[in-house]
């Protein structure tokens, strides 16, 4: 990873490119330090609802601490990735949605469109929820001379505002950046928790010496070195692959033999990457925000069954496990289509060693497909709910270290691989050379 971000660098085009996502990046973190008017966030910051087992704690890492401080980028990119969630799912229901995935590049930006009028319109919502939340904590500052309704305006604009500019600047990355505009971010919002987390962990360790707690000697090396072997492991994962030989038969035109040659169809174990992890988790989310943002009796059923969707509750792990499998699925069916797969390699020549052509070939692909995502989406949940364990084992705050460690790995090696393939493009001379 290091050598290739080295020889990237020594491209000039693409170390302008570097330095324009750092830029992006730099931008982001600035608006999430920036405050939002009439806000108090001492107050929001030392409330009870950011609590270990929170889900807006999680939302609250996902922002890079901007939820808790109530910044102008306190929203994140949570609406944005709800619209995409709702859009995608519309693709598969809703039969012009569909057709206009697979008109090629007019299409996907129409879709686009659409998702980022989403994107605003659930922008506004998830504000008008964020101030009706921080109005019954009392985080909310009425100054002498402004009416309540002009605070409540500027303040949801401005988160409002604030999300609608998160998505603008995922875009930028896209179009002159290295990398995905909208992974980079959460990247980057998680990567800034990361001190905090170091602190946290030496001070657990000082804290070993204190009596009844000594079990800290023990756990925080255990969790530095569970940590190290959770990122091999998703890198090796990531890297695997299932090749499906194929033969291609031998074809004479005129006086010469063209194919023959033996290839193969990689099929990665991993092929949805972060992003089942990511839907699950801002799926999740949402009865969390819902207890966090209403005003529901600590004592009510309400409020019992919502508590079901905290972090440390048995029914969020099992809930999470099942999604995370069921988004792999929902991705893998999406960018796979065996039929297509079987009917390329009948026009190409091409067979599958001991398959026939035809319904057979697609059946077999299907099967292979099918083992490989399941063995790809249980290790992403796995992963993803192995800290959760561990902190109610040990009754350490570490549940969101899972989606972080995933989230963090797979975005660094999407990026590297996306360097190396322009790399790779620049070194390739063509026919005309």
């Amino acid at each position: 990873m290091v050598e290739t971000l080295r020889n990237a660098w020594k491209l000039q085009d693409l170390r302008k490119k570097m330095i324009y996502t750092i830029m992006i990046v730099f931008v982001f973190r600035i608006g999430a330090a920036i405050p939002v008017p009439f806000m108090m966030p001492e107050v929001l910051a030392a409330s009870a609802i950011f609590g270990d087992g929170s889900l807006l704690n999680y939302f609250n890492m996902l922002t890079g601490g901007a939820f808790a401080q109530a910044t102008l980028f306190a929203l994140g990119i949570s609406p944005y990735i709800t619209a995409s969630i709702i859009m995608q799912l519309l693709q598969v229901a809703i039969p012009a949605l569909e057709r206009l995935a697979k008109e090629g590049e007019a299409g996907r930006k129409k879709i686009a469109r659409i998702t980022r009028y989403s994107t605003m319109g659930l922008s506004f919502m998830m504000a008008t929820a964020f101030y009706i939340m921080n109005r019954n904590l009392g985080a909310v500052r009425y100054t002498f001379g402004f009416p309540g309704w002009f605070s409540a305006f500027v303040i949801i604009f401005s988160f409002a505002a604030g999300a609608m500019l998160i998505v603008w600047l995922g875009e930028a990355i896209d179009k002159r950046g290295v990398g995905n505009g909208i992974s980079m971010i959460l990247f980057a919002g998680i990567i800034s928790g990361g001190p905090g987390a170091i602190i946290m962990l030496y001070d657990m360790f000082i804290a070993a010496s204190t009596p009844g707690f000594e079990r800290y000697y023990a756990f925080v090396p255990a969790i530095v070195i569970i940590f190290f072997v959770l990122i091999t492991a998703i890198v090796l994962m990531t890297n695997s692959e299932r090749r499906i030989p194929i033969q291609y038969s031998k074809r004479v035109v005129g006086r010469k033999m063209y194919g023959g040659q033996s290839s193969h169809i990689p099929i990665k174990v991993m092929m949805s990457g972060v992003m089942p992890v990511i839907f699950a988790g801002a799926l999740l989310s949402i009865p969390g925000m819902i207890r966090g943002f209403g005003n529901f009796n600590p004592y009510g059923w309400a409020d019992r069954i919502l508590s079901w969707f905290d972090y440390t509750h048995a029914v969020y792990a099992i809930l999470y496990l099942f999604l995370i499998i069921a988004f792999n699925y929902f991705y893998v069916s999406i960018q796979y289509n065996p039929i297509q797969m079987a009917n390329d390699l009948r026009k190409n020549n091409g067979t599958i060693p001991g398959i026939r052509p035809g319904k057979p070939t697609s059946d077999f692909i299907a099967r292979v497909i099918g083992k490989i995502t399941l063995v790809g989406a249980l290790f992403l949940a796995l992963i993803a709910i192995l800290p959760i364990i561990i902190g109610a084992v040990t009754g350490l705050p570490i549940a969101l270290g899972g989606t972080s460690i995933i989230i963090i790995v797979g975005v660094s090696l999407d990026t590297v691989r996306s360097l190396e393939s322009q790399m790779m493009m620049r070194h390739y001379k063509g026919f005309l050379e």
